[in-house]
């Protein structure tokens, strides 16, 4: 029950990661803007997200502080900044709104695995599937409500959509903050020594913490980016597919990976993260190679190629964070995923900067361009990564 709870509650608080861009025609005419501001917006999370993760990772604050308490106040925090999104008038001030709203978030997502890893000891692979599959979701939601609205099924103001996000994440922090910390995390604060102060890389000396991260961050070099690729490809192979269709099919297309990694976690209880991680590796990088022929198959073909290609790309997601996790002591693990989830996500925004605008030139063959993540991080992972005694 404690593993639904949380994972409910990183789904009701990373809620606020998407809230614009299922009101994205909303926006434009209220305040006029273009869609390159749009794409200011989205960037803001982003950038502050990338902020408030390496803040919180390099300072330790994610291992001084009581974890629950952390998640609470960023959804506080991320909830009011989000909710004066539809008041901020213009196009600045959104953007400000959304800066913070992003660094909120890298306390709700790094610190919901941390808070995974306490209360599931011995099914840290299976929580953090769920966690990961429910962020799967909420990823592919805005395709699924911008479909929905394009075709009529529902008229509601547009703050509504925006407002509902913020009570969702208010929801998720009164969850978590009942919960509290796991028995094991408090009782290994106490015999912790002092806590670090200042910057901390000290996890990469951890030999297992290298290798884990490593492959997680092959793993993000392909992931962001393939959701971004989807609705082209999509479009590539379905071209008399109306928006209304495209928009439901690439809801479809990344939603199908929340039961991916769902399943990944209950394969992890069989045969463990590592191997599990290795299978979505080399299964999505499979993808990656063959893509490009794949697409002389008829539509009906290519779509469920995508569609396993999409979930193979993000069944590993997980355990990479599992394996980070055995790999480090309890006192500094939550500094630990943070920091991994910092880096991986700078490395996804540098494959979406330099891949995504390729796609004209390149078409098909970008898939090829992908490639080298899941190959780097198949490669890193190759050797079983062992626990880290308690006491080191």
């Amino acid at each position: 029950m404690t593993i639904f709870l949380i994972a409910v509650a990183e789904l009701f608080g990373t809620a606020l990661w998407f809230t614009p861009n299922a009101v994205i025609g909303a926006l434009q005419q209220a305040w006029g803007l273009a869609a390159t501001d749009l794409g200011w917006l989205t960037g803001a999370v982003q950038a502050g997200f990338l902020l408030g993760t390496l803040g919180i990772g390099l300072s330790g604050l994610a291992d001084r502080l009581d974890a629950s308490r952390l998640f609470a106040g960023a959804c506080l925090v991320g909830a009011a900044s989000n909710a004066l999104l539809p008041l901020a008038g213009g196009f600045w001030p959104a953007v400000f709104l959304r800066l913070i709203t992003g660094m909120t978030l890298a306390g709700i997502y790094p610190i919901g695995m941390k808070l995974m890893v306490g209360w599931a000891p011995g099914r840290t692979g299976l929580g953090l599937a769920w966690l990961v599959g429910m962020l799967v979701l909420g990823t592919a939601l805005p395709h699924a409500l911008h479909g929905i609205s394009m075709a009529g099924m529902f008229d509601l103001p547009w703050a509504s959509g925006i407002w509902g996000a913020s009570l969702l994440a208010m929801l998720a922090g009164l969850l978590i903050w009942r919960l509290g910390e796991a028995p094991q995390v408090r009782a290994s604060k106490r015999r912790a020594t002092a806590a670090r102060a200042g910057l901390d890389f000290g996890v990469f000396t951890i030999p297992g913490y290298r290798r884990a991260a490593g492959g997680y961050f092959g793993h993000m070099w392909e992931l962001y980016t393939l959701w971004a690729l989807l609705p082209l490809l999509l479009a590539s192979a379905v071209p008399q597919a109306s928006p209304v269709t495209l928009a439901l099919g690439s809801f479809a297309l990344i939603a199908i990976g929340g039961p991916g990694c769902w399943l990944g976690g209950w394969l992890s209880q069989r045969i463990g993260s590592r191997h599990v991680a290795m299978l979505g590796l080399a299964g999505s990088g499979t993808c990656c190679l063959i893509y490009p022929w794949m697409t002389a198959l008829p539509a009906g073909a290519t779509l469920v190629f995508l569609g396993l290609w999409s979930a193979l790309a993000v069944v590993d997601s997980a355990h990479f964070s599992a394996l980070s996790a055995r790999a480090v002591p309890t006192q500094r693990l939550g500094t630990a995923l943070t920091l991994q989830n910092a880096i991986g996500f700078g490395i996804s925004v540098l494959s979406l900067v330099l891949l995504v605008p390729v796609w004209p030139l390149l078409e098909h063959w970008v898939a090829w361009l992908l490639l080298p993540g899941p190959l780097a991080g198949l490669w890193l992972i190759r050797q079983p990564i062992t626990d880290m005694p308690e006491a080191a």
